[in-house]
Order: C-alpha cells, then structure tokens, then sequence
C-alpha cells in the first residue's frame, strides 16, 4: 500500500545538518524522541490520518480537532510545549484561481512537527526538495519559521500579475481603448479582496508566532518569521492599492461611457430639435385638404424649400446664442 494510500505524504526524519532521511508509515510509528526530528505530513480528510490523530499521536483533543478542522483561519497558539499554526498560501495548482487560497494546519514542539493538508502546496513541495539536497531545515523552529518565509513569499509573483493587469487597464482607459474593461476590473477588485481577507489574520498569525515564548524558535528564526510578517504588510498595503486603483479605473471607465452616451444623446437632442419645427411645417403643408397655399402654384416646392432652410438657419442661430452648441 502506497503512503498516500494511508494517508501519509511526506514523512521525514531531519538529521540537524540540513538533510533528511525519507520514511515510511512503520518507522514513522516507531519512532521515539532523540532519535531526529520527526516530520509527518498527512492529509487530514484520510480516515487513516483521523484514526492516527485521535488513537497514536498523544496530541491533546483541541489540537487533534485543530490538525483535521475543514474550514480554518490563520493563527498561531501555544499549546503545552508546542505551537498550534494555521496558515494559508496562494492556490497555484492547475485550474484553480489564487484566491482560493490552500490552508495548511501545523503541530511542533521541537521534537516533532506534524503538519495536514487537502490540496497540495508548493511551499512544502519546496522544502522536501531542500531536505533531499540536504540544506532544508535543521531544527524545529527554522521549518516552522522556513514554511512561514516561503509561504509568503510565493505570494509576491501573484500580486505582481494583480498590480501589472491594473497598470495595463489603467493606461488603456486613459487612452480610450479600455472600453470592454468593466467585468475584468470587477473580477480584479474582487480577486484583490479576496486575498486581502486572508493575509490580514495571516498577518496577525504571523506576529504572534514572532512574539511566542518558545524555546525552539531560536532568534534568527524569529527574524525570519518578522521579515516574513514585514513582506506580507507589504502585500496587504499593495492590495490596498490594487482594490483601490481599481475601484477609480472603474469610476473612470463609467464616467468615460457616461460622457460618451450624454455627448451621444446631446447630438440626437440637437437633431431632433432642428427637425421638429420642419416635420411640423411639411406635415401642415401635406394635409390634403383644398386652401392649402401654393398648392396651385408651379413653384411651390421651391418656396417651401426656402422657407424650410430659413427656419433651419434662424433655429441654429438662437442655439448658438444660447450656447447650447
């Protein structure tokens, strides 16, 4: 039976150089403090992975139900001797939208640090890959402060696209060519709220994680978790100003059509006004009734004409000294 088969997806025992000796569910089972430290990474929904949580792990209830909750927020607590992280990283897996954002629940107490997930995540995928090359984490408090780090740090690629597709709608709104922008802006701003609704508590998380008494984080991973706190300040603030950015290229783009629609209408208004006496005068002179003048005359048509050119003329001279055009 494959690991992902029992619920297991990664398990590793860290050496404390840099590398990692890959395990299987069996040595994961019998493995005892002092031996390295132990990483599990299993997916929570695997009725496996419950059974172990709630049966073999010695985890306390509240962080059993924490490590296999479906919906969570981010959020760092002490529990015993150990740390209770929730976090979340951008979707970057095939067909999903970033947004939806994957969350990731974490347990470490130094000794051990067991961590679940749904979906997949690359920034785990990037520490197994350090592990096998043998400069990933050496210590407890440096994966818990390196899964911080680059967690966010994936984050910068995907609020660069967010802030570079405002810049290119702006610049094509200004220039008039922008027109068919007002779904694509709405998406945008929603896309940019969405995150934001995350990496806020994130951000919270991140701060106390920082501020935890621990005595496995050492101060260089507590620098590590500020700088990784500091970057995604960063983040919240540009997608402040992605949302915001948006919003005005929104209103701009609105103001933009409703100028076009009034001068639009103005023209009709202006065409309309002109014509409205003519209609009137050759509607008059068209009933076919007997008294109607000139209709004897071989040069009525003419005269008619005439009349219907100086009204037009006297019409445009009132509008421009009204101004109305």
């Amino acid at each position: 039976m494959s690991q992902r088969e029992t619920g297991l997806i990664h398990a590793y025992i860290l050496d404390g150089e840099g590398g990692g000796q890959k395990i299987d569910w069996e040595l994961a089972r019998t493995w005892k403090p002092g031996e390295g430290i132990l990483w599990l990474h299993l997916d929570y929904e695997h009725p496996e992975t419950q059974q172990w949580l709630k049966e073999k792990s010695g985890l306390d209830v509240i962080t059993q139900k924490s490590l296999i909750a479906e919906e969570t927020r981010p959020r760092c607590a002490g529990m015993d001797n150990g740390l209770l992280i929730n976090l979340r990283g951008v979707n970057t897996n095939p067909g999903s939208d970033p947004e939806d954002m994957v969350s990731i629940r974490l347990y470490c107490d130094g000794e051990r640090i067991i961590s679940t997930r749904r979906r997949r995540l690359l920034s785990i995928s990037d520490i197994t890959t350090t592990l096998d090359r043998g400069d990933g984490p050496k210590t407890g408090g440096e994966f818990v402060s390196t899964l911080a780090y680059r967690l966010t740090d994936r984050m910068g690629e995907i609020i660069s696209n967010l802030e570079d597709a405002v810049d290119s709608m702006e610049e094509e709104i200004i220039s008039g060519s922008g027109k068919s922008y007002r779904g694509k802006l709405v998406e945008l701003r929603r896309e940019a709220i969405m995150l934001r609704r995350y990496l806020a508590p994130q951000r919270d998380a991140l701060a106390r994680l920082q501020s935890e008494t621990i005595s496995f984080l050492s101060a260089h991973d507590r620098t590590r978790v500020g700088e990784a706190g500091d970057r995604l300040i960063r983040y919240i603030e540009d997608l402040d100003s992605c949302k915001d950015r948006a919003a005005v290229a929104y209103e701009e783009l609105t103001s933009h059509l409703a100028e076009q629609m009034n001068s639009r209408m103005y023209v009709l208004a202006v065409v309309a006004a002109l014509f409205l006496p003519l209609g009137f005068l050759t509607g008059l002179f068209g009933i076919n009734v007997g008294g109607i003048p000139l209709a004897d005359d071989p040069n009525g048509f003419i005269e008619i004409a005439l009349i219907l050119v100086v009204v037009v003329i006297i019409q445009i001279i009132i509008f421009r000294l009204k101004r109305w055009f």
